[in-house]
């Protein structure tokens, strides 16, 4: 079977649907716990910019490499002339990048379950129904984690079938998700309450301290970057596009579509309820909306956000299982990922991925739906930002050198600037990220652990 080219709308579902996923649906929960209503919004200012940079870069390499087809890891490995070197480099950012995946697509299958326990409030009994020890296993819990896993094995049954259905549902998913997002600004837009936001600046940690409005950005930084991982699906998925010009275009389109959505409905939700109720929200844009309301129209908004959820899903499953596919095209992994079947899905690429989120989804036992949310988060972000950072200094590489500024047009001083301070955006991120030193340790210790295996994997490659 021969799979289809996909086009510019198609390349732009995906980078909408994969960045405007968990994070719209669970992010106005997460950001109250760090930010007031200014600061996040200032982080969100902040990190729009940021990644606009990071997307232009992304895009510009897009047209001026479309030879280099597997992202970042591509990217990683043409730093070096040595081709050991290029070799190892970008085994890491295929390694890292795959692996921030596994934890990505966890947190919004998880954001999928936060959504569908609307329906179903049995997910959330803290009936216990099984002791070991200390641990006791909470009929809730055990229920998200079934259904988190049916979702996860259930895609990837139907990809195994068709991977260019993959395309089509992502499509319907992200029609009906900016169908819901309408339907919530329509309505929270009338019921603003200014007061919800306090005097806009402050916020107080749990101790009672007050937080300066510069810290509270530098903590809702990692939060506000999640929203905008996927932003390079359409590079990671350039293989399959018809043109390396509809790869450039949907990833600044798809971007900017997100930042419209992104700050409206962070503003909305955090006026619509108390922040102390958002807080500890599971599913904040249904809370908010049951608020003004009730029931009725609280059903309808997490259906809409359980079938967009369900796109996202899809979508983070096709880019996580495509990148160890195309670095074992390139040499970069084990030939044993290169395999596909006849519908053009790599069916071992994805098993073996889909085991590995697996793993994070045993998060949604030991914690609140909400809690695992986070942790799969702050995890999936800090071990992006390595591989955006190779490319960020890849751009560097070509406007230093001139390389391919001699055949294509182009300011060399333009791209610098804008290389230099995505450099600067992304090194800046990291440093927030080790305010939480432990989980920014585990995102590093992803890499390590690559690092580790690479002598095994790839000794005949070596």
């Amino acid at each position: 079977m021969v799979n289809k080219k996909w086009g510019l709308l198609i390349l732009t579902t995906f980078v909408i649907g994969n960045m405007v996923g968990g994070g719209i649906f669970m992010l106005p929960a997460q950001l109250a716990q760090v930010s007031s209503p200014l600061g996040s919004t200032l982080a969100w200012i902040v990190t729009g910019l940021g990644v606009f940079l990071i997307a232009l870069v992304f895009g510009n390499l897009a047209v001026r490499k479309p030879d280099l087809k597997a992202g970042p890891q591509s990217y990683a490995q043409s730093l070096f002339k040595s081709p050991v070197k290029g070799r190892v480099s970008g085994y890491s950012m295929a390694w890292g990048y795959w692996a921030a995946n596994w934890a990505a697509t966890a947190s919004v299958i998880i954001s999928f379950a936060g959504y569908l326990s609307t329906f179903f409030p049995v997910m959330h009994s803290p009936k216990v129904i099984y002791t070991a020890g200390s641990f006791q296993l909470e009929l809730g819990k055990a229920l998200t984690f079934a259904v988190c896993s049916v979702a996860l094995w259930g895609i990837q049954a139907i990809l195994v079938r068709s991977f260019n259905n993959a395309g089509k549902m992502n499509l319907f998913a992200t029609v009906t998700k900016v169908l819901g997002f309408l339907f919530f600004i329509i309505i929270t837009i009338f019921i603003f309450d200014t007061s919800n936001l306090g005097n806009g600046a402050e916020f107080y940690d749990k101790a009672g301290t007050a937080i300066s409005l510069g810290d509270q950005v530098n903590a809702a930084a990692i939060s506000t970057l999640w929203a905008f991982i996927g932003i390079e699906a359409a590079v990671m998925l350039s293989n399959r596009a018809k043109s390396q010009n509809d790869v450039k275009k949907a990833t600044i389109l798809g971007l900017l579509i997100a930042v419209a959505i992104y700050i409206g409905i962070t503003l909305l939700t955090m006026g619509a309820i108390s922040q102390d109720e958002l807080k500890i929200s599971q599913k904040p844009l249904v809370d908010a909306l049951q608020a003004v309301v009730g029931s009725s129209g609280t059903y309808i908004m997490a259906a809409l956000a359980v079938i967009s959820l369900l796109g996202s899903t899809i979508g983070w499953i096709v880019v996580a299982s495509e990148v160890p596919y195309q670095a074992a095209k390139s040499d970069l992994f084990p030939a044993y990922f290169a395999k596909a079947n006849k519908n053009g899905t790599p069916v071992r690429s994805m098993t073996i991925t889909n085991i590995m989120t697996q793993i994070f989804l045993f998060s949604t036992i030991s914690g609140t739906i909400l809690e695992a949310y986070k942790f799969s988060m702050i995890v999936a972000t800090l071990a992006y930002l390595i591989p955006y950072l190779a490319s960020v200094l890849y751009q560097l590489k070509l406007v230093m050198t001139g390389e391919t500024y001699d055949i294509m047009k182009g300011s060399r001083v333009r791209d610098g600037i804008i290389t230099i301070l995505a450099l600067i955006y992304s090194i800046w991120v990291i440093k927030t990220g080790t305010a939480d030193m432990n989980t920014f340790i585990l995102g590093i210790a992803l890499y390590v652990f690559g690092i580790i295996l690479y002598p095994l994997w790839m000794r005949k490659k070596a």
